[in-house]
């Protein structure tokens, strides 16, 4: 099988969970024996390319004339079976899915985010969900807020691009939904149920998990939309080394805020951004991995990275959260699809017993619990969490291994490849 990979790498400056699944994917790929023709362009690319080509920026998220161009010559070269597309922004354009149906290769995406909709492509704006765009013909209010690049003339670049590609995207062959938050997002936008499938991202085996550690790990952008000043404001509500110590790695604007909470508390260590060494140990060094976002969160892989260690969860009930701590219902775990049809669950396991009460709200998966994003239902789930750690880390292993592991995604990834074949 001979598949072209299409991304348009986001800025190395700018830490990219999806640029690293694109590379695991491609690599994963190549190792079962597919033949992966990479169509890679780089925002880095910009600042270096010519007056010529600089000039021609402001229509590229529109058509790209001259990647269709390279991508014409590539199809007609190689003749792929499939062409799959991550991002496409700048400076491929959604024009590729045209292009390649013009050469009668079927194309499958990965949706990452919610630009299909949403200019900024996460549905939050100034501290809030914001979905003020969705159903209308043109995002005025994506242009009025400057919601793309903080500017007006490329948030209207952005708002522009999104309508005049809204029947591209209703013609691609299919969409992989990273999770069942995904699919219903493509749902709403239009995809029928039988184009969507709904395909988790791997992150590699790390082994045998190491003995649970103590304490809770928060690792991710410090941003307003990744909740590390819902966390804090929670983690605040409790003693000074109640619930053992909080681990907090990355960085971003809120760095302050952390830096003041250790300064603040015993309780709070900050590990700033690690390399893949340090998040193992990190992870390793705790009970609970905490995902606070704020948004609806896609696909945050430090969940994957924390049940392949043993690590139970505990996250805000917001995007792909619920689904990937098994909390949501009904369950489709890898290896099933259509999106339409709801998979039975795999190896559940009841909410672990234990003397913390139970708050509203908290609602309890295969491998951790969700909350919704409110600092004091927050901090009622941390001691439950801590409780109930131990009795989640074999479902937490377990869910990695039956849902999120390589070796069951690059399957479903293969079968989705086949499926699309076949249907052309």
């Amino acid at each position: 099988m001979r598949i072209v990979v299409a991304h348009n790498r986001y800025r190395e400056a700018q830490p990219s969970g999806e640029n690293t699944i694109v590379d695991s994917e491609i690599a994963q790929l190549t190792a079962a024996g597919v033949e992966v023709l990479p169509f890679i362009r780089s925002s880095d690319e910009i600042p270096s390319m010519s007056k010529a080509a600089k000039a021609l920026l402001p229509i590229s998220p529109i058509w790209a004339p001259r990647a269709q161009q390279d991508l014409s010559r590539l199809l007609t070269e190689h003749r792929p079976d499939v062409l799959h597309l991550h991002n496409p922004y700048p400076l491929i354009s959604p024009w590729v899915v045209r292009t390649a149906h013009k050469h009668g290769v079927p194309v499958v995406q990965t949706v990452h985010n919610y630009r299909q909709v949403c200019s900024s492509g996460i549905y939050f704006r100034d501290g809030v969900i914001c979905q003020d765009c969705k159903g209308r013909a043109l995002g005025i209010p994506a242009i009025k807020h400057r919601c793309y690049r903080d500017s007006a003339a490329q948030s209207a670049l952005m708002a522009t691009t999104l309508a005049v590609h809204r029947g591209t995207w209703r013609s691609v062959d299919r969409y992989i939904a990273l999770t069942t938050a995904i699919a219903d997002h493509l749902r709403e936008y239009g995809i029928p149920d039988d184009r969507i499938v709904v395909k988790p991202n791997a992150v590699p085996d790390p082994g045998r998990p190491a003995p649970l550690g103590d304490g809770f790990l928060y690792m991710a952008r410090l941003s307003p939309e990744k909740g590390v000043d819902l966390l804090l404001d929670a983690w605040r509500r409790h003693p000074v080394g109640t619930l053992g110590t909080l681990r907090i790695a990355g960085d971003g604007e809120l760095r302050p805020l952390v830096e003041a909470a250790v300064a603040e508390r015993q309780d709070v260590v900050y590990l700033g951004q690690l390399d893949r060494a340090g998040v193992q140990a990190a992870v390793e060094a705790s009970a609970v991995v905490i995902a606070a976002s704020m948004w609806h969160d896609v696909l945050p892989t430090v969940i994957i990275e924390a049940l392949s260690s043993g690590r139970p969860v505990l996250g805000t009930a917001l995007g792909g959260i619920p689904y990937l701590v098994g909390a949501d219902a009904p369950h489709e775990p890898a290896g099933t699809g259509p999106a339409a049809v709801a998979s039975a669950v795999a190896g559940h396991y009841p909410p672990p017993a234990g003397p913390p009460a139970v708050p509203a709200g908290l609602v309890s998966g295969t491998a951790g619990w969700v909350v919704p994003p409110d600092p004091a239902v927050l901090a009622a789930a941390l001691p439950v969490a801590r409780a109930g750690a131990a009795a989640l880390s074999a479902p937490a292993r377990l869910r990695y291994e039956q849902t999120f592991h390589p070796d069951v995604v690059i399957k479903r990834h293969l079968d989705i490849y086949a499926g699309v074949t076949r249907s052309r």
